[in-house]
């Protein structure tokens, strides 16, 4: 599979890449129970990935896929062309199907490092990116994610000068850097980018991410907007299933049963095995079993008594404490 994108039926719909969420566990549920048409991986760091300690790491943790969970694109981010050069070859032979840079994240940490959003400011070296990256991957695609400006709005100076270096796909969070995730993502933005790509006679795919929580509400976006596909992220959290195209609905036994099939993978991939015990997350710390919590708000909601189920479960140290809760509770409701 060398550059998927244009194999895929338009539209698409495809899921964010987030730390410390999209990780190999929660993928390949969504590759059981509602499989968007492309996969990210949490975003990695390219200096990581060029030292031989990050890299050995980096492949054990947030680079593990199943070829199930295809087409998959590794996210990276830095602010050094070397090292996207670097890293996008180890991602090739990986056999990732995409490498998307990272051009949007507003975190702190982040832009101390030159990387995400701060890019924004700096066009003429997040253009240098672009092409290191390109040279690095070979014949895989090579995708941008970012925003609609830094401390405003800026479009038409930013999205011009991705887009010269035709990247695969652009993908537009309707935000600027300052506005974080604080106000509605601004669509009419979006819609503006689209009209820029088309304006030029570019080729790259626009991608509108922000606010979106059901396919629904996704395809309107789409007929509002002209862009080829949609990225929802947080909207996973009030709908994990939302990529199903069967509409499916899930009783309580078996949205348990998913999350201790769900705990069970994280186990099997982070626990803290002699294999595992030095695996760690995107930005360097431990990934411990508390980053299941937040699943457990996805699948134990919207009925009678959840509430202190999850709180029972979020309390939870092990495996072994969760399934005990879990089939317990199954039981009951057999019942």
């Amino acid at each position: 599979m060398k550059n998927f994108w244009e194999k895929l039926n338009k539209p698409f719909f495809v899921l964010a890449p987030m730390l410390d969420v999209t990780d190999i566990a929660f993928r390949q549920i969504l590759v059981k129970y509602g499989k968007p048409d492309v996969f990210w991986t949490e975003f990695v760091a390219v200096d990581g990935l060029c030292s031989e300690e990050g890299r050995e790491k980096l492949k054990k943790n947030l680079l593990q896929f199943n070829k199930k969970e295809r087409p998959i694109v590794a996210q990276v981010f830095g602010s050094k062309p070397e090292n996207f050069e670097k890293s996008a070859r180890i991602i090739a032979e990986i056999g990732y199907d995409g490498i998307d840079i990272n051009m949007g994240c507003p975190q702190r940490n982040i832009l101390k490092q030159g990387a995400g959003a701060e890019l924004i400011k700096y066009p003429e070296l997040a253009k240098e990116i672009i092409r290191a990256t390109k040279r690095g991957a070979g014949d895989l695609p090579v995708s941008v994610k970012t925003r609609i400006g830094y401390n405003k709005e800026e479009i038409e100076k930013w999205i011009p000068s991705l887009l010269e270096e035709e990247p695969a796909v652009l993908t537009i969070h309707g935000r600027t850097k300052k506005e974080m995730s604080k106000v509605p993502a601004h669509w009419d933005a979006i819609k503006r980018v689209v009209e820029i790509r088309d304006r030029i006679k570019s080729k790259t795919l626009i991608i509108g991410n922000g606010d979106v929580e059901s396919l629904k509400e996704a395809k309107q976006k789409i007929k509002e907007t002209g862009v080829d596909g949609v990225m929802i992220g947080r909207g996973i959290f009030v709908n994990p299933f939302l990529f199903s195209e069967d509409k499916k609905e899930f009783s309580i036994k078996q949205k348990l049963k998913i999350a201790l099939e769900h705990t069970k993978l994280f186990e099997k991939y982070f626990g803290e095995s002699k294999e595992n015990k030095k695996l760690f997350c995107g930005d360097g710390r431990a990934r411990s079993f508390s980053l299941m919590k937040k699943f457990f708000k996805i699948y134990v909601n919207g009925f009678d008594g959840a509430k202190d189920l999850r709180v029972k479960l979020m309390n939870s140290q092990d495996l072994k404490e969760i399934e005990k809760i879990i089939l317990k509770e199954t039981k009951k409701l057999e019942k």
